[in-house]
């Protein structure tokens, strides 16, 4: 198979059902964001973290997956004719959303209260896992910008909010594993 077809050189791209937009249309920039951040949560899962990180992460980057191929397929051309679901994919569920939730609440549990913003950094990895958090946001924001023109299901976008939260809670606690120093944002008074 080779990889290049050539279909997209005068800046087109086909979602899944053929339909082709502009590779800048915000269906593409939704469901780029979303591989971006993947890349970016296999770096995390490269790090020398606890494996049971890596096995969320793993689990997170598989559901990504789901929520590109969501972003991905035309509204329109969801359904085929014989009245089935073009995307044969188990979707985003309430349970994997329950899963980060699950995972953060044990988190924080380890870790002391929030009383200030923090600044990213202190360890490389606690960096990497700030990055994923802001490319998270990046692609819930867009993703909700397309909701708002083309609905899609709830649960996907609801997914990549609860991910962006639970990368700052891996975040801080990759901070305390690492004993990497955690610095508070505390402003200047006027």
């Amino acid at each position: 198979m080779k990889i290049y077809t050539k279909t997209g050189d005068k800046g087109t791209t086909a979602l899944f059902g053929g339909t082709r937009v502009p590779k800048h249309h915000i269906r593409i920039e939704s469901y780029g964001t979303v591989d971006e951040l993947n890349s970016h949560l296999g770096l995390i899962r490269d790090q020398d973290i606890n494996q049971h990180y890596k096995d969320i992460i793993m689990n997170v980057q598989d559901k990504l997956f789901t929520v590109g191929a969501i972003l991905a397929t035309d509204p329109e051309k969801a359904i085929l004719k014989n009245g089935k679901e073009r995307l044969n994919i188990e979707k985003i569920s309430s349970s994997d959303i329950q899963v980060l939730e699950n995972e953060m609440d044990t988190m924080n549990e380890a870790l002391p209260p929030m009383t200030h913003f923090v600044l990213p950094g202190g360890h490389q990895t606690v960096s990497f896992c700030h990055i994923a958090r802001c490319v998270c946001r990046r692609a819930e924001r867009l993703a909700s910008a397309l909701n708002d023109l083309e609905p899609f299901e709830a649960n996907a976008l609801m997914y990549l909010n609860r991910l962006s939260d639970y990368l700052f809670v891996l975040a801080r606690k990759l901070s305390s594993d690492l004993q990497a120093n955690e610095i508070k944002w505390i402003p200047e008074k006027k």
